[in-house]
């Protein structure tokens, strides 16, 4: 550790410069995988925009309950359901999945079909942490 401590100190700038790639890199790789939204934002797109929800969590887990009129398409479904997809071609669509993580794999994928894709920040983890009701 000391000699990690010894190499920033005497090489700031290059460190500096690693450190600044990283978060480009990171914002990059947000951007390119759906802006992500928080329960509120979600609920207004849904509303103000006809935002269509995707769950990407598996069967069971969305038959245990989901967000009102979300449509279930199984994250490793994904790549072959594109299809069912184009019918919401030019609406937002809201990638929900059990903890926010896998939805920005999805996100790619989807925004890669010419989609645009936003996620919902925390999953449905969030949405239930906020009180926001589910249907089974």
């Amino acid at each position: 550790m000391e000699q990690l401590i010894e190499f920033a100190s005497n090489h700031w700038i290059l460190v500096s410069l690693f450190a600044g790639l990283l978060i480009l890199l990171a914002l990059d790789s947000s951007a390119k995988s759906g802006t992500k939204l928080s329960t509120a934002e979600v609920t207004s797109k849904v509303n103000n925009e006809n935002a269509v929800l995707i769950d990407i969590r598996d069967a069971n887990e969305f038959k245990s309950g989901h967000i009102t009129n979300a449509i279930n398409i199984p994250h490793s479904q994904l790549g072959n359901r594109t299809d069912e997809l184009k019918s919401y071609e030019g609406q937002p669509l809201v990638l929900v999945c059990k903890d926010g993580q896998r939805s920005g794999m999805a996100g790619k994928t989807l925004q890669q079909q010419g989609l645009k894709v936003y996620r919902l920040g925390g999953g449905i983890l969030e949405w239930t942490n906020q009180n926001l009701p589910l249907t089974k």
